[in-house]
This record gives C-alpha cells, structure tokens and sequence, in this order.
C-alpha cells in the first residue's frame, strides 16, 4: 500500500478520490432500487448491469489506486465486466422497441446499414442488409462473442501472468502480451459493430427514450476506460511519463488511470441518474401507430 508513504496533499486527494467513489456506489445502489421498482422484470436486470458500469470500474480503480499490486487484477475485473455490458446494451435497445418480434414487424421490410463505425465507416458501397431473425442473431452473437471471450482471455493473461510469462508493458513480438492485446482489440471492434449498427436503425423510433444520450454515455465509458487507458499506458512504456521514486513510469501511469477513471466515473454515474430516471412505458405496438396515422388522414 501506498497510504503509508503519502504527504498531506496526496493523503488529501486520496480521501477525496474514495468519497467520489463511495457517493458513485450510494447513487447506483438509490438508482437500482428506483428500477426495481418502477421498470418492468423484462428490462430491470439490464439496465442495473448498463448502470453498474461506472461504478464498478471506479470501484475497481479505488481498490487499484489504494494496493497498486492488484492493478492488473482490478483492470481486468473492470474490462470483463465492461465486456457483458456492450452485449446488455444491444439487448436494451432490442427490449426498448419491444423485444424481438415486435422489432421485426415494426421493421419488416427495413434494412440495416451496415456501413457503420468502427469496422466499416469508410465503405460507404457496403450493401444493405435485410432485418431478420438470422441478422438479429448475427448481431447478438457479434457482442456475446467479446461478453464470453474477454473474461477467457482475461484469466488466461493472469495465468500467464503467475507464471511470469505475461508482463503487460512487454510488447515484444515474442512476448504474450501484444498477442493476446491484439486478439482482444479484433474482437472489441467486433463487438462494437453490431451496436452501432443497432443503434443507426432504432435511434429515430427510440428518440423518446432518450436514447442518444444513453448511447453518449456508454460511448464515453469505452473511450475512458480503454483508448485513454492505453495512451497512458503507451506515454509510460515509452518514459514520456517520468519515474518518480518510488513509482517507475508503469506504476505512474496506472496511478493517473486510476485517479482520472475514478473522477470521470463519478461523474458519469451523476448523469446516468438523470438519463436512465424516466417512465418505462413501452412503445405502442406497430399496428396500433399505423392505425392512428391512418385516421389522421381520414380527419384531414
């Protein structure tokens, strides 16, 4: 542990980190038991795990910032968890329209873009695709692939990592860390596709669930808690974050990942409040909107 070694100003920073995380925790725990009560048991499970996300992962910076020889365990921790999340987040969007057969008919004759960040942005000649069961599949298994996979690769890394045959900031071809880094960052891509795919096709029909601002949200968690972590992790390999005894650059870059996730978190967590604070009522059903459109041409 650090604590031992801190003058006052780091002691200070510290007690106020762990509040911030603390009162992130105590918002989330209020924010489960209001969508306990009020959601219906079909989405209830979904949302708490889309919320838990920031504060568990600032939990999991807390526990690293304060033994930072749990850090590898506790960045794992945070990025399995995060990886069931992106799969949760698809099915929230599925359930918000309805589930899947009430998405298929609302979208029957629809198509999917599919040329969609972050694999296919730029191949704007990508055809189409039909929405159907076997597509919906498709994308479901797209996301449960990394939800499945990550915490795999993860346990394998900390065994590998016992053995002294993982060392995270070896990024040498014969080492197993690029390989195993460069396998997750394929699979995380992957993952993100069917998501943003999704989310280009319901975003218009969801806009009442504030949809966009809760895909803001999820999106600024996977930002902060992998791209920055490893640009920080990158300026440390390569000593453009200096040593300062007794921290090596590594350790030092950790601790400023740690530090930001726990503030970023905490503040997420605020704004998740009032984002996911809302009514659940369900859409009304296809036929009953083709009826109403119906009758208002009638009446005009």
């Amino acid at each position: 542990s650090l604590s031992a070694g801190l003058d006052l100003p780091g002691r200070f920073l510290f007690a106020i980190l762990t509040l911030m995380t603390l009162i992130a925790n105590l918002v989330f725990i209020e924010e489960a038991v209001y969508i306990y009560r009020k959601v219906p048991s079909s989405k209830r499970s979904i949302i708490i795990w889309i919320n838990a996300a920031a504060p568990v992962i600032a939990t999991a910076s807390c526990i690293g910032m304060w033994i930072p020889r749990s850090t590898m365990f506790t960045d794992f921790t945070a990025a399995a968890f995060f990886a069931i999340v992106i799969h949760k987040f698809l099915m929230m969007m599925i359930k918000e329209c309805g589930g899947q057969k009430l998405l298929l008919r609302r979208f029957e004759n629809g198509r999917f873009k599919i040329s969609t960040g972050p694999c296919c942005c730029c191949c704007l000649c990508l055809p189409r695709v039909p929405i159907t069961r076997r597509t919906l599949f498709w994308l479901k298994l797209g996301t449960f692939q990394f939800a499945f996979l990550r915490p795999v690769l993860m346990f394998l890394s900390i065994v590998l990592w016992t053995n002294g045959n993982y060392t995270l900031y070896n990024l040498s071809p014969k080492g197993a860390a690029i390989w195993i880094n460069c396998f997750i960052g394929v699979l995380t891509i992957i993952a993100l596709w069917p998501v943003g795919i999704m989310f280009q096709q319901v975003r218009t029909l969801l806009i009442c669930k504030k949809i966009i601002p809760k895909f803001a949200l999820y999106q600024f968690i996977l930002i902060l808690n992998h791209l920055q972590a490893a640009i920080i992790n990158i300026l440390a390999t390569q000593r453009i974050i200096p040593c300062a005894p007794p921290l090596s650059s590594s350790a030092r870059g950790a601790y400023m990942t740690q530090q930001l996730l726990i503030m970023e978190m905490f503040l997420i967590t605020l704004i998740s409040r009032v984002v996911y604070r809302r009514s659940y009522d369900d859409l009304e059903p296809p036929e009953c909107t083709a009826e109403e459109a119906g009758d208002n041409k009638q009446t005009s």
